[in-house]
């Protein structure tokens, strides 16, 4: 999209794209030799161990000989595309048996101040709420 041979200034080719100069100046650094072989064992082991997480693959290097680090582990696998299979939670999902309130005031027009009130307790819990005053 830049061209630096053109007559038009890179910065105006910038302004024009919208894009910010530091995009048209950046020089990607390549992967290291070192680096390529330890994403490949890493794969190798995610196909071994795919409920494996970033600690559990560290470890596996480590008794192989290899010193690495857990965010280093996670971020190659986040370069990857790497993820651990394991059950997440499900919690918007409601449960089948729990009854559905109708909206009662989907066709009502609020004509006066008043005319409508309402509370909601869903998110209060005991520790938000003030202590009973006795006596």
């Amino acid at each position: 999209m830049i061209n630096r041979t053109h007559a038009l200034p890179v910065v105006r080719q910038c302004q024009i794209l919208g894009l910010s100069r530091s995009t048209a100046y950046y020089q990607p650094t390549p992967v290291s030799g070192a680096e390529l072989a330890l994403m490949r064992r890493l794969d190798e082991l995610h196909l071994l161990h795919p409920f494996a997480g970033a600690r559990m693959l560290r470890d596996l290097l480590r008794q192989e000989g290899q010193a690495i680090g857990r965010r280093h582990v996670a971020t190659l696998m986040r370069r990857m595309g790497l993820e651990a299979l394991y059950r997440k939670p499900r919690t918007s999902h409601r449960h089948p048996a729990h009854t559905i309130y109708p909206y009662l005031l989907r066709d009502l027009t609020i004509r006066r101040p008043n005319h409508v009130w309402a509370a909601d307790i869903t998110y209060s819990t005991p520790s938000q709420r003030s202590p009973p005053v006795w006596g």
